[in-house]
């Protein structure tokens, strides 16, 4: 405004507004970028998990990278629409500080714990041993231990001391019987056919049990070359051959009828009363009753043997049929299986062990009968060679021969009783 005098001078201040003076901003290089920065801003408003929108090249081109940067940032972090100021540097720069620190602190240090604690404890635990557990004090807590076996009722011992226990009894029985027949004299006779003194051991008078009784034991094994000389093994084989055709018969009539019996009581009740009378009648009743029937020859010997065995060998079929669990018969009803099938499939393959187990009980117990029947018009075996030696002597031969007679059962009942624990392996008791 021009003053009256002619001269330009500034207009005064409006005293109701003070002395301040409107200033204008002199234009920053910057404002363009701020401009472009409110209007991405106004334009692409979104929520914080959307996209920013895409930059055209030109933009991006013609402005400096750090500014078109701090623009995105700025339109990521803050979902509201950026409002130009008078200064856009000032107001971009503290807001990417701030953004930029926390997101740095969040993600570095967490990531620091994850990784490195885990992999520590992963690496050191199989490294280090497991610690020795402290024996527990408290008596309450520990397992009560079992008892030995000799503490125990009806407890095996094992297997080694089974064999030294009847070893062992054995030796006692013999060294027993020594002490009661020792005492030997030595002699000299004179013997015409040479004209000389013979020396000869003969039984003292001395002793505990005299040499009639019981011979002592080297007397007894030392006469087992004579017993040879009399025809042992024709004996022996007749004797054999006698008793297994017995017990042949008497398995097959006695398991037979004891299946059936123990299968239907019925015929149980039947043939009860007939068992009991030929388990009752001693076996010596019977020689003459197998003379008058049979006659002298072998045959009487066989069914003498086979009416001795038959009663005992039915018994123990009807008990071993009679003990099979009722489960399995009760399982195989169900799965359909008629009586006939249930006999031959369920009872028989179970109660078979324990018929086995008797009929080795019952070679035993006919080889004890034998001597009974071979005392009649027989040509061989070892109840004649028994009864000629207690009648004629030598008197060594009886107690020998029945040395030889248990060994024979003995081995045959191993043998058998081999067989059977390798046919059922799961019965643990045979």
């Amino acid at each position: 405004m021009t003053s009256g005098d002619g001269s330009d001078q500034p207009p005064d201040p409006d005293p109701a507004k003070g002395t301040e003076q409107p200033v204008t901003a002199a234009p920053s290089p910057s404002a363009p970028v701020a401009a472009a920065a409110s209007k991405v801003a106004a334009t692409d408003v979104a929520p914080i998990d959307a996209k920013p929108a895409p930059i055209s090249e030109r933009e991006i081109d013609g402005k400096p990278e750090a500014k078109v940067d701090a623009v995105q940032s700025d339109a990521k972090i803050e979902a509201k629409p950026a409002v130009a100021k008078s200064d856009p540097e000032v107001e971009a720069k503290p807001a990417a500080k701030v953004e930029a620190k926390p997101a740095a602190k969040i993600e570095a240090k967490p990531a620091a714990k994850v990784e490195a604690k885990p992999a520590a404890k992963v690496e050191a635990k199989p490294a280090a041993k497991p610690p020795k557990p402290e024996p527990v004090e408290d008596e309450v807590s520990k397992l009560p231990e079992a008892p030995p076996w000799w503490k125990t009722l009806r407890a095996d011992p094992p297997a080694h001391l089974r064999m030294v226990l009847g070893i062992g009894l054995i030796t006692i029985l013999f060294a027993l019987w020594w002490l009661l027949t020792r005492g030997d004299m030595l002699t000299l006779e004179w013997n015409g056919r040479t004209a000389l003194l013979d020396l000869k051991v003969i039984p003292s008078v001395d002793r505990v049990i005299s040499y009639v009784k019981i011979p002592s034991p080297g007397e007894v094994f030392g006469s087992f070359g004579a017993l040879l000389d009399r025809e042992l093994s024709q004996n022996l084989t007749d004797t054999l051959q006698r008793v297994l055709t017995g017990v042949g018969l008497a398995a097959l009539v006695g398991v037979s009828f004891g299946v059936l019996s123990a299968s239907h009581r019925g015929v149980n009740a039947a043939l009860s009363p007939l068992v009991i009378f030929l388990r009752s009648v001693p076996m010596g009743a019977m020689i003459p009753l197998t003379l008058m029937l049979f006659g002298d020859g072998e045959t009487q010997k066989t069914r003498f043997i086979f009416l001795a065995i038959v009663p005992f060998v039915f018994s123990d079929t009807v008990k071993a049929v009679s003990i099979v669990p009722e489960r399995y018969v009760e399982t195989a009803q169900t799965l359909g299986a008629s009586r006939f099938q249930i006999i031959r499939k369920v009872l028989v393959p179970l109660a078979l062990p324990d018929i086995i187990t008797s009929l080795r009980f019952q070679l035993g117990l006919a080889l004890g009968y034998i001597m009974l029947a071979e005392e009649i018009n027989t040509e061989y075996g070892l109840g004649k060679l028994i009864m000629g030696s207690q009648r004629q002597g030598p008197y060594e031969h009886v107690y020998l021969l029945l040395f030889v007679i248990a060994t024979i059962a003995f081995m045959i009942d191993l043998v058998l009783r081999t067989l059977q624990r390798g046919l059922f392996a799961w019965r643990r008791d045979l």
